[in-house]
């Protein structure tokens, strides 16, 4: 049982083929959305024909739903980008003081590792501080930190 084909796979493409599979081991899908069922039991070329492209035209339609999400999601993190003050990005997780503690751990020349067990944040934290210590205090301005 699936909610809605589209659970089956990322796009067509894997639609269609994880269904196919299933059908010719055996296995039946049955949707909860509209309570169709799929299995590979008839040997009738129009009926093999006709559930083919019921399968085509839900994995099809899954498939620009999903594109048409991820169009509308860019579309908005876009206009939220345009103005800063209503699109801070992801809260960084360190504070101001693990900030100035980790500038000060990483201008001792202390490695990375050390730094993130003594701070508590991960080493890709630290990396990334190390990497762009502007940007990561422009950061947590931006988040009134």
């Amino acid at each position: 049982m699936v909610r809605w084909v589209d659970r089956l796979g990322r796009n067509y493409e894997d639609v269609t083929s994880v269904i196919r599979e299933f059908m010719t081991t055996g296995v039946t899908i049955r949707t909860v959305i509209n309570d169709m069922t799929f299995d590979g039991g008839t040997s009738d070329p129009i009926q093999k024909a006709v559930r083919d492209a019921i399968i085509a035209f839900m994995a099809a339609s899954a498939q620009s739903q999903a594109e048409v999400a991820k169009d509308a999601q860019t579309a908005g993190i876009q206009a939220a980008r345009s103005n800063p003050k209503k699109y801070l990005g992801r809260k960084p997780s360190y504070d101001r003081v693990t900030f100035e503690t980790i500038l000060s751990l990483l201008n001792n020349e202390i490695g990375d590792s050390e730094i993130s067990r003594q701070t508590g944040v991960s080493r890709q934290t630290v990396i990334r501080v190390k990497n762009d210590r502007a940007g990561s205090d422009a950061l947590l301005r931006r988040w009134g930190m």
